[in-house]
């Protein structure tokens, strides 16, 4: 499911958790990060009140970089691989539930509604409990999370040089959550080197307490 959100509404999402779960059933903005906002120390400083659910996966959807040199999502075409599980035909991403400040805070950091829009779109869940890493050998739920996708610019482009620092650290903890090293792999690292730039760190520090163009 696909439903445009307008950047001045406040996305109120009902969660609806199995009983036993650290979660009880409530009202609250669940947003699937996939691009920068996968580094948790970043999204701790964009969104201080912001809570680490899991991670999820959007299928039939590929993750690229745009051409404003960040992160973007779009529809996947049918192809064929040489892998045995294709995972450019799907985007895995940490997910968060947001208050509503920090979902506004979040929509000025993302751009909203130039850069990106927001959408609700329906992913699976692997929930985090207990401070443990999410199980993916169990069955996922099905939820409906904010995505900020743009769908004009789908031309994939290279990364901005702090950018690549910032997806760095974010795929650092993308893996120690669970994330698939193959998805990796096979897809962000087709954008993102695994280099560290230190002469770009500050900058990169800066952007991700608060995005500037």
């Amino acid at each position: 499911m696909s439903i445009d959100i307008n950047s001045s509404q406040t996305l109120d999402i009902k969660l609806a958790l199995t009983a036993g779960s650290e979660m009880s059933p409530q009202a609250a903005t669940v947003y699937f990060g996939y691009g920068s906002n996968l580094w948790q120390d970043q999204m701790r400083q964009r969104c201080p009140t912001s809570t680490y659910i899991g991670i999820a996966r959007l299928k039939g959807y590929e993750w690229f970089i745009y051409d404003r040199g960040y992160a973007n999502i779009k529809t996947a075409e049918d192809k064929t691989t040489e892998y045995k599980h294709d995972y450019t035909q799907e985007v895995w991403g940490l997910v968060y539930r947001l208050e509503p400040e920090d979902e506004e805070d979040l929509d000025m950091n993302e751009g909203v509604p130039i850069a990106y829009t927001k959408e609700l779109l329906e992913c699976e869940l692997w929930e985090a409990k207990h401070g443990d890493k999410p199980d993916r050998g169990k069955d996922p739920k099905k939820v409906d999370m904010l995505v900020y996708i743009n769908r004009k610019l789908t031309t994939p482009s290279k990364s901005r040089t702090e950018y690549v620092y910032r997806m760095n650290k974010g795929i650092k903890d993308a893996l120690k959550e669970g994330v698939p090293e193959e998805y990796v792999k096979q897809v962000m690292r087709k954008f993102i080197p695994e280099v560290e730039d230190s002469s770009v760190a500050e900058l990169a520090r800066k952007q991700a307490l608060k995005f500037e163009d």
